[in-house]
């Protein structure tokens, strides 16, 4: 149970404040990544998370770097197509997490067991095993322009 509510409370500190890119990488270069995410609506928003060490995206950081995003931003659902570009990114290891906030109210939302009730995905269609997928099977390697296309269920 403990693991379940670590799950949402993870989740929620990966995408709120949801603010479009914050915290540039202090080292740009021509590397871009590019993620359309797949959604079941077209309300609210869906809010994203770059990371760019294991430590922040698994929660391990200590003091200011945990949950240590590269960049979030937030894109809405309305369109139906939903994609989110991070451009002079330095070249590297990322990985994402991403939630559909479908009812608009900046939280990801969750049951009284901590359990989330709105969608989420992370980059590489990654799966987590009783609790957020970990960086080992999230990450993925950035050099040039990279693209994902990410089912959020």
């Amino acid at each position: 149970m403990i693991r379940l509510a670590t799950t949402a409370a993870a989740l929620l500190l990966a995408a709120a404040p949801a603010h479009a890119l914050t915290n540039p990488p202090q080292q740009a270069d021509d590397n871009r990544i590019v993620l359309t995410f797949e959604t079941g609506a077209r309300t609210g928003m869906v809010m994203i998370a770059l990371y760019d060490t294991a430590s922040a995206f698994n929660g391990e950081g200590r003091g200011d770097d945990a949950n240590r995003a590269v960049a979030r931003t937030a894109i809405s659902a309305s369109s139906g197509r939903v994609v989110a570009t991070f451009d002079n990114l330095a070249a590297g290891d990322y990985a994402v997490k991403a939630f559909h906030d479908v009812n608009g109210d900046g939280e990801m939302n969750t049951n009284p067991f901590g359990m989330p009730t709105e969608p989420y995905a992370f980059s590489n269609n990654a799966v987590g095993n009783m609790g957020p997928a970990r960086w080992d099977r999230a990450h993925f390697a950035v050099s040039g322009e990279t693209a994902q296309t990410i089912s959020i269920r």
